[in-house]
């Protein structure tokens, strides 16, 4: 078989979108973090993971111009090599005092920040506990380190207890994986009850808290504060391109051994370090986050009122409000037909078909941001009461 043969079954899949494609949008420009233009079409912007609004704030703009004019576009090399700057190891010590912890390590991505932290942790001798929705990034991760993967059921502590009782003496060298606020349906994990189950089995705990930094807990530092586990976690990674508006992913720990990772990650050794603009730019958001707390305010506010106009409609969106909800279609094709009608209401959202979505199906996936105005919100649950609230595929997918 050629090598290239492979690509006849990616082919066949772009083929059954048709004329749609949801990976071809372009945002021919944006007027705000909330508005842009889409095939000529003024669009709120519904699915940007924008969750604090912060890719237009004027302290940020500021700090990433003054950054290019002091230190130049870009580091041209590793951490290892010669891509730590002053900018680098500042922000580093800013993410661990966030946190309360003695040490942070940042990354080019959230990706390599999830692939670096694991490859770091795990071997092949080792073994890992991951939940089933987990991040495409943590499974990759896990397969690069090539440790033992046992997956458990979705937000079930005690599918995961059951796991790591099989494994006997051998949970004192497994890792749970799991993330804070899941990123595609907005639930969040048991944290408390996962933290007690590896605690008791002897495991060590990370967190993927992409979705959930300055989106939950009292400071903003996600679902492992709000389950109160900040002393029994053991490792935190997240991202910069989501609350913080900008690129770049972290990991944070309490234990020591953290600082040891720069000489054990190949993803942090071998590729080249955010650009001093990237940096100063996460920088001053970290300090939005921290010093604005009416930043996560009003994105809890934005996120009631479109869970209460989506419900009123009838569309089951899950029965707390959370700054990512997704309505799910039976239909691959009408879920198709209805993203593209969404666009030309002034709406876009995330399209998610299988094997991507959760549980089989469809979904349409929103995400909610500080920046959103109230008026927008309801453009946004208008066009799904247009679009969506009365088609067969969502009432299918419902047992309507």
């Amino acid at each position: 078989m050629s090598l290239l043969a492979k690509f006849q079954a990616v082919a066949e899949v772009r083929r059954s979108l048709g004329e749609v494609d949801p990976t071809k949008v372009v945002i021919e420009r944006l007027h705000s973090p909330t508005l842009g233009v889409i095939n000529g079409v003024a669009t709120v912007l519904a699915g940007t993971n924008n969750y604090l609004g912060l890719t237009f704030d004027a302290a940020g703009v500021a700090a990433g111009r003054q950054a290019i004019q002091d230190a130049g576009t870009g580091t041209t090399g590793s951490r290892m090599a010669n891509g730590t700057y002053a900018g680098h190891v500042a922000l580093e010590a800013e993410i661990a005092d966030f946190y309360g912890y003695p040490h942070a390590v940042v990354f080019s991505t959230g990706y390599a920040a999830n692939l670096g932290t694991l490859a770091a942790l795990l071997g092949p001798e080792d073994a890992v506990l991951l939940d089933a929705d987990a991040h495409a990034s943590l499974y990759d991760g896990c397969r690069l380190c090539q440790a033992q993967v046992y997956v458990f059921r979705h937000n079930d502590s005690s599918s995961l207890d059951a796991r790591l009782t099989r494994l006997g003496e051998r949970a004192a060298n497994a890792l749970v994986v799991v993330e804070g606020l899941y990123s595609v349906l907005g639930d969040q994990a048991p944290l408390a009850e996962i933290a007690e189950v590896k605690s008791r089995r002897g495991a060590l705990l990370l967190v993927d808290e992409a979705h959930s930094l300055g989106v939950a807990g009292e400071q903003g530092r996600g679902v492992v504060e709000a389950a109160g586990i900040l002393d029994q976690v053991d490792f935190v990674v997240g991202t910069f391109s989501k609350s913080l508006g900008t690129m770049g992913g972290f990991c944070t720990s309490r234990h020591e051994e953290l600082a040891l990772f720069t000489y054990a990650s190949r993803p942090y050794m071998f590729t080249a370090s955010p650009s001093p603009a990237t940096v100063e730019c996460t920088r001053s958001a970290l300090r939005a986050l921290r010093n604005r707390p009416e930043l996560k305010a009003q994105l809890w506010r934005n996120a009631r009122q479109l869970h209460q106009g989506l419900t009123q409609l009838g569309l089951q969106v899950g029965e707390a409000p959370s700054p990512v909800m997704a309505v799910r279609l039976a239909d691959r094709t009408e879920a198709l037909s209805a993203w593209r009608k969404l666009l030309e209401e002034g709406v876009y959202v995330n399209l998610m078909l299988p094997p991507a979505a959760p549980s089989g199906g469809s979904l349409l996936r929103m995400s909610v941001s500080a920046a959103h105005k109230p008026q927008e919100i309801e453009q946004i649950v208008a066009a799904m009461g247009k679009v969506v609230a009365k088609t067969d595929a969502y009432l299918r997918s419902t047992g309507k």
